[in-house]
């Protein structure tokens, strides 16, 4: 929750007449001081708008070659896998139309 609390605080930027603007961001408003809860909604709303899983999946260090391969060869083969349980479901409905 933290790292998302300091990606949306550096949503706002400073324009150059030292005036705030917002480039683009998730307004919630906080109601009666509640502060977690107004994080819990916020949190509901980047997820539900796709916003939180821009931000996981974007890359803070760097992936050794090694680590490439692997993630190569699991993304092949999750690939294959899914494109023969396709060519499976396929048959089976042909089967069931006939």
């Amino acid at each position: 929750m933290n790292t998302i609390v300091k990606r949306v605080t550096g949503i706002v930027t400073r324009a150059s007449h030292n005036q705030l603007q917002q480039e683009r961001g998730i307004r919630v408003k906080v109601l009666s001081g509640d502060l977690d809860k107004a994080l819990t909604i916020l949190q509901r709303k980047m997820q539900s708008s796709g916003m939180e899983r821009l931000i996981k999946a974007h890359q803070t260090h760097h992936i050794k070659n090694s680590e490439k391969k692997v993630l190569a060869r699991k993304n092949l083969e999750r690939r294959i896998k899914s494109i023969d349980f396709a060519r499976k479901l396929q048959s089976i409905l042909i089967k069931k139309v006939r």
